[in-house]
Order: structure tokens, then C-alpha cells, then sequence
């Protein structure tokens, strides 16, 4: 493939871009992009972090703080995207319907966008925005991957994987495999570079 994993990683993870608007989201890049999705506190910028092995997505344990999508150009090979969390209830109606047609546009209307990571925290399951998201990717046929997120919190990580594998047998757009990980301990990471490396 020409790919050298090493140096991807070791390399220098720059903040490129940040859309808190529809207008502001930049045109598409020349780069392939990977989103990452999640409810609120799912533990999303810290994956981010452990991915590139660097603090480039602010970490906050007060859930909402990601307000924006945030493009981050990895090695000039790749385009790493957080999108805001879902769900979170402290914020107005008004707000929150921003965050979702933020959200929604970046989706629909993303060429480069290669693939979906939907990060469902392990203690919580899938819940029905989730799956209002699921149902989303499925309509618009964009692939997405299951990362479960804070497996080290709970001793029956197992049992939730398999539950949402079966979820994932049942929709055409989601991508099989289910990644386990965990951000603290550094479990499922290596695995889910190797799925980032197969979409540069």
C-alpha cells in the first residue's frame, strides 16, 4: 500500500479549521476525511488525543464543550473531524437544534468523507439519538464504524459489543467490525489506527 503507520502517527496533528456555522464549514479539502460522532461526554476528545498522541482536541468533564466541527490535518494525509456532541440537555432547544443542522449539513454534503466513527460509551448503550444518527448514516448510505468508548469502567465490556454488533448486522450502511477502547489505558487504539490507515 505504500503506507508507513509509524510515521502517520508520530506525525504532527494541526488544527486546520473550525465551523460553529453552516456558512463557516470550509470547502472540501483534497484529503480523505474521518468523523468522529458521539453523544456528549462519550469521551470523544479524549480518543482524539490518544489516536494522534497529542493534546490537540480540548478535553473538558463538563459535557458541551465541543461547540463546533473541528478539522485536524494529520501529516497532510488525512483529515480528522470532530464533530459536536449530541444530546446534551444544559443547553437551550435553540442551541442544540444549531448543533444538529450543523451536524446534518456536515454529513449530507461531505464528498471526501470516507467514514463515520460513532462513539457509543460503553456504560450507556446505544440510546434514541443515536439511533436517530444511525438512521441518518443509513439514509444517506455514508459507512460507519461502532467505537466503544471507557471499556476499563466496566467488567462486562464483552456483553455490550456483542449487543451492538448485532445492531450493526441489522444496518445496511454500518461497518461490521465493533472497536473497544479505552482512552486511559490505551486498549483498541492500535486497532483503530489500522482502520485509519486502510482509508487514506
Amino acid at each position: 500500500m505504500g503506507k508507513n503507520p509509524g510515521n502517520l502517527w508520530k506525525s504532527e496533528c494541526k488544527f486546520v479549521a473550525g465551523a460553529s456555522s453552516i456558512a463557516q464549514i470550509p470547502d472540501s479539502f483534497c484529503l480523505n476525511e474521518i468523523a468522529f460522532v458521539g453523544r456528549s461526554n462519550v469521551g470523544k476528545s479524549s480518543l482524539l488525543n490518544s489516536l494522534v498522541e497529542q493534546n490537540c482536541a480540548r478535553v473538558s468533564k463538563q459535557p458541551g464543550r465541543t461547540q463546533q466541527i473541528n478539522f485536524f490535518s494529520l501529516a497532510n494525509k488525512i483529515m480528522l473531524v470532530d464533530l459536536p456532541g449530541y444530546g446534551y440537555a444544559a443547553v437551550s432547544k435553540q442551541t442544540r437544534q444549531v448543533w444538529d443542522n450543523l451536524i446534518l449539513h456536515y454529513l449530507t454534503t461531505r464528498k471526501n468523507l470516507k467514514r463515520v466513527f460513532l462513539l457509543i460509551d460503553v456504560r450507556r448503550g446505544i440510546k434514541d439519538n443515536d439511533l436517530e444518527v444511525i438512521q441518518l448514516l443509513d439514509s444517506i448510505g455514508l459507512v460507519y464504524q461502532f467505537v466503544l468508548t471507557k471499556i476499563d469502567k466496566v467488567k462486562n465490556y464483552q456483553e455490550v459489543s456483542e449487543s451492538i454488533r448485532e445492531v450493526a448486522t441489522s444496518h445496511p450502511s454500518a461497518y461490521p467490525e465493533i472497536i473497544c477502547t479505552s482512552s486511559e489505558k490505551g486498549t483498541g487504539i492500535s486497532f483503530l489506527k489500522s482502520e485509519i490507515i486502510e482509508l487514506c
